[in-house]
């Protein structure tokens, strides 16, 4: 990790850049691949899984035996931690819900907004280098609290054609409805627009590489909602004079190996921090059997210190971290100066890990600065807002001839009438 000292204010934009990639050629690649999913169904989807993914495929859908095997693939004491992280997600996310509440606004005209679940929504479950069963849970969990009528789940298949058993697990745990062996681009493109086998959704979520990063964003034009923009994971760590530089060291880590262009920042008032954190990175590095893609990522990832921990926490919710971790005995009284982050870990044991897994929090966040705007998945991410209202002829008294003298401003004379009409009907 390269170590920056006290920069000036005006250099902070410059170096909170995350890793920058030439996106035309990317766009055009995808852009490609989804043309043919949306032309060719399935047909394309089963030639570009031998292309990506190495393996030929008689039918898309997982079937029922599979999902019977898997089950005793799956050790007990992996699957009891499977349905703890059920429990804890399910619990957080279900007090979530929304309770609808009429308003009398004004005299004769109640209003009420009512919370209507998305009819299908899909799932985009990564599978290459670590399949990421945790973010079934987080995902068909909160799915399933508010009622979503169909999950469909696509996930890439194993060289053997299978799909990961703790993958599966975790679907019949959290209730996905429908799992498809598909991958990448092909994916996204599939619930996107359909096919004979994969049915069309309304809404998907899920975390991927550049490529299906890409894929659904192109599709969230003209076809399907998404979650939310993405890129590369992110973690920063506000850390001062009271911290276990061996945890934070972990923490840095548990994120540089998710992937080549993750990103890691540490942010210290101390440099004695800064020493000790980067010595620890060091040795641990060393042992961690994914070191080659960790080693990648902290090359660009940083340490940068501070005058002081409130210039720390500025230049934190300048940059807007997905992850969090402030790790300083003071956490629960400095929560409050974070201003933009998609999940915060308060304290010296909260690590990112137990989020990811088993708080009951969701790990679906806002990457590369979009915490400024966006919320991580959370129940209200699979549901509609609907609101009503209702006018009593009391209420067309109330409010008539405001809504005429509006619509009379802005010159849309229909709009006027609307209204005149009720007026002079209760005359």
């Amino acid at each position: 990790m390269n170590t920056y000292k006290y920069p000036t204010r005006e250099e902070w934009q410059q170096l909170l850049k995350r890793p920058a990639k030439e996106a035309s050629q990317l766009n055009a690649i995808v852009g490609d691949v989804l043309a043919e999913v949306r032309r060719n169904g399935d047909a394309a989807l089963k030639a570009y899984e031998e292309k990506f993914d190495h393996v030929c495929l008689d039918a898309l859908a997982v079937t029922t035996a599979e999902m019977e095997e898997a089950e005793s693939l799956v050790d007990d004491e992996l699957k009891a931690a499977i349905e703890l992280a059920h429990r804890n997600i399910h619990t957080f996310h279900a007090s979530q819900q929304h309770v609808s509440r009429e308003v009398e606004v004004t005299q004769g005209v109640t209003c009420w907004q009512k919370s209507v679940a998305i009819e299908r929504v899909g799932l985009y479950i990564p599978g290459g280098t670590a399949p990421l069963f945790s973010t079934v849970l987080m995902l068909a969990t909160p799915a399933k609290i508010a009622g979503c009528r169909e999950i469909v789940l696509c996930t890439p298949p194993m060289r053997d054609g299978r799909v990961h058993p703790a993958i599966l697990v975790a679907a019949r745990v959290a209730g996905v409805s429908r799992i498809f062996k598909l991958g990448g681009v092909q994916a996204i493109g599939a619930m996107a627009y359909g096919t004979e086998s994969v049915p069309k959704v309304d809404k998907i979520f899920g975390p991927g590489n550049q490529y299906v990063m890409c894929a659904k964003q192109q599709v969230s034009l003209t076809d399907v909602a998404i979650d939310m923009p993405a890129g590369p994971s992110e973690v920063a760590v506000v850390a001062d004079a009271t911290c276990n530089p061996a945890f934070v060291a972990a923490d840095l880590l548990s994120q540089a190996e998710h992937g080549l262009d993750s990103q890691s920042i540490l942010f210290t008032d101390s440099m004695e921090v800064a020493q000790a954190v980067s010595e620890e990175v060091a040795r641990q590095l060393a042992l961690l059997p994914r070191r080659e893609i960790a080693a990648a990522s902290l090359e660009h990832s940083k340490t940068i210190v501070l005058h002081d921990i409130r210039e720390a926490f500025d230049i934190c919710n300048e940059y807007a971290p997905e992850h969090l971790i402030l790790a300083m005995d003071s956490a629960l009284e400095q929560a409050d100066r974070v201003v933009n982050a998609g999940s915060v870990f308060l304290g010296h044991y909260s690590c990112e890990s137990a989020g990811d897994y088993a708080s009951g929090t969701n790990h679906t966040l806002p990457t590369s600065g979009y915490a400024r705007a966006y919320s991580g998945v959370n129940l209200d991410s699979f549901c509609r807002k609907i609101t009503f209202q209702h006018l009593t002829p009391e209420g067309v008294r109330s409010i008539g001839r405001a809504v005429e003298l509006m619509a009379e401003a802005e010159q849309l004379d229909a709009h006027r009438r609307a209204m005149t009409v009720r007026l002079e009907s209760i005359q």
